[in-house]
């Protein structure tokens, strides 16, 4: 059984469009068309917050709101293949820095995709705060 689905649809100059049950995206070559590694960063920061937001709000943290920056680099130009992954978490107006940077801890450990993109890549974050 399927965890979830999305439909990609695409013409021959690389521009298309992501369809899933929440919404709708533009892929490639046009305006605000998003390219793989748009996604996959966004795949593995959405999913990242979405368990630290979870974590935070059971710990009964507060934040005014917050910025994740994901990055990649290949160690080797050649390479097809991202070895480092860096996210930087940042938080602004935090009640307590400490249990936050728990919960961030907790949050990479608990994030399936973050889980996944670790088997083949280092993931590192950062945690700082406004």
């Amino acid at each position: 059984m399927a965890y979830d689905r999305v439909v990609l649809k695409w013409d021959m100059d690389f521009k298309g469009e992501l369809f899933s049950p929440t919404g709708v995206a533009k892929l490639g070559d046009q305006d605000d068309g998003l390219y793989p590694y748009h996604l996959f960063f966004g795949a593995i920061g959405s999913c990242f917050y979405a368990t630290f937001l979870s974590i935070a709000l059971k710990m009964r943290l507060e934040f005014e709101s917050a910025k994740i920056e994901v990055t990649g680099s290949k160690n080797n130009p050649d390479s097809k293949i991202i070895e480092v992954v860096d996210m930087k978490l940042t938080i602004k107006n935090p009640n307590d820095k400490e249990k936050l940077e728990k919960a961030a801890e907790l949050g990479t450990k608990y994030c399936s995709i973050h889980e996944l993109v670790a088997r083949s890549a280092q993931v590192n974050l950062i945690v700082e705060f406004e």
